[in-house]
């Protein structure tokens, strides 16, 4: 017996494989010595073999779905633009927040496809992705503000709110007011909570691209030497204390806001932008278990976030193909049709898309907004907004059926009360 074993050992080349191992297979090298396991390490993907995100197929489905998406979202626009241009529509400032709400579908889309055309440089995503981020704030802002505007201003709210108790609530976070009573202190802290967020999410992207350009930022990265864990945590404060400040708000209107359909338009609104995000969430996860490879070669080196980074931009891609589908039926242009006609029926004129593109696009509303809400010389004062006919005495927006060519007045209104 020892003989047969001597032969068996010597007979043995050094190139041979190990006994119970077949030619070719794998090895993994412990790592610490004998008695140490092996560690799992990220798998690398080489560009013979290349992932799907590198393919024309993932290029050609995403654009498909993205400009589908498009189109949808610009037919609905053109639409609201007709009716909200008519001379006799009475709600055009409902419209202009529901324009700048539809229009995160494009931009949501044509970032993510961009992101994905230049996938595998590193660094692009990031500034697609900051403009992405940007108008994120600006939508939950102006969908605060529609409802405002459904119910005709600060002063309309305040008439029909004001001095009554808070109900007390675990499910919409209204425990802690018990014993308070409804007063333009509240409606402040609506509007101030949803502002903070437009300002503080422009912030973290600005500070993101810096980081990134430093090196100090990579999506997935939660180590404590990383910005990724510290503008993750801002963000998570800065977007449930606005979402909250929403809660606020429909918890004490939702008996005013009940013929507009509140909740759809909230439910949209809401998994547009959080899908998104716990998208992101969850890739990072499987990022940091190791599901998600890494392309490493002599021509093409990107990292596992942005393999990450790029599967979510290819899910939000067919995401806002369905999202232009349900934000049609949620904010749907058909209740002003019946305001679009004359007295003889007939189509009233309309300005031009571009100047009507311009108006809604200007912040200077939100501007104005957030002077008016934290400035403190406004604290005690509620707005109410009329519009002055020429000739005409000033009537009351909420009560008007004239152009937006009217002028416009917001008068301030004393409010002794406090939050």
């Amino acid at each position: 017996m020892s003989r047969l074993w001597q032969r068996d050992v010597t007979g043995r080349s050094s190139h041979d494989p190990p006994s119970g191992l077949l030619p070719g297979a794998p090895t993994i090298a412990p790592v610490g010595g004998l008695n140490s396991s092996p560690v799992p390490e990220t798998p690398l993907v080489m560009p013979t073999d290349p992932i799907f995100l590198m393919t024309s197929t993932a290029q050609t489905i995403s654009g498909f779905f993205v400009w589908t998406a498009l189109l949808l979202t610009c037919h609905q626009v053109t639409s609201v633009y007709n009716t909200s241009n008519s001379p006799v529509t009475s709600a055009p400032n409902e419209q202009r927040h529901i324009v700048r709400i539809l229009f995160i579908v494009p931009i949501y889309a044509f970032d993510s496809w961009l992101s994905l055309l230049f996938f595998t440089n590193e660094e692009y995503y990031v500034y697609f992705d900051t403009v992405r981020d940007c108008y994120e704030a600006f939508v939950i802002y102006n969908f605060l503000s529609l409802c405002y505007e459904y119910l005709g201003g600060e002063s309309a709210i305040m008439a029909e709110i004001r001095g009554k108790p808070i109900e007390s609530s675990c499910v919409y976070g209204t425990c802690c007011l018990w014993g308070r009573t409804y007063s333009i202190g509240f409606l402040r802290f609506c509007k101030q909570a949803t502002l903070q967020f437009c300002v503080v999410k422009p912030l973290m992207a600005v500070i993101t691209v810096i980081l990134q350009a430093f090196g100090k930022y990579r999506d997935g990265d939660f180590n404590v030497a990383s910005g990724y864990l510290y503008v993750t945590i801002v963000y998570n404060v800065s977007v449930s204390l606005s979402l909250y400040a929403l809660f606020l708000f429909y918890f004490a209107a939702r008996g005013l806001l009940v013929p507009y359909n509140p909740v759809l338009k909230f439910f949209m609104v809401k998994s547009v932008i959080f899908l998104s995000f716990w998208q992101g969430m969850l890739l990072a996860i499987l990022e940091k278990c190791g599901t998600i490879p890494q392309i490493s070669s002599a021509k093409v080196s990107v990292g596992e976030g942005t393999v990450a980074a790029g599967y979510q931009n290819f899910i939000i891609c067919i995401e806002m193909f369905f999202a232009s589908l349900a934000l049609r039926h949620a904010f749907t242009y058909k209740v002003y049709m019946d305001k679009r006609l004359d007295s003889y029926g007939r189509c009233a004129p309309m300005k031009s898309i571009s100047s009507s593109l311009k108006e809604t696009m200007n912040p200077g509303d939100m501007v104005q907004d957030a002077i008016h809400n934290f400035s403190p010389a406004y604290q005690q004062y509620t707005q109410q907004s009329t519009l002055e006919q020429e000739g005409g005495a000033p009537i009351s927006r909420s009560n008007s059926n004239v152009s937006t060519r009217d002028n416009e007045k917001t008068l301030l209104l004393s409010s002794d009360d406090e939050f």
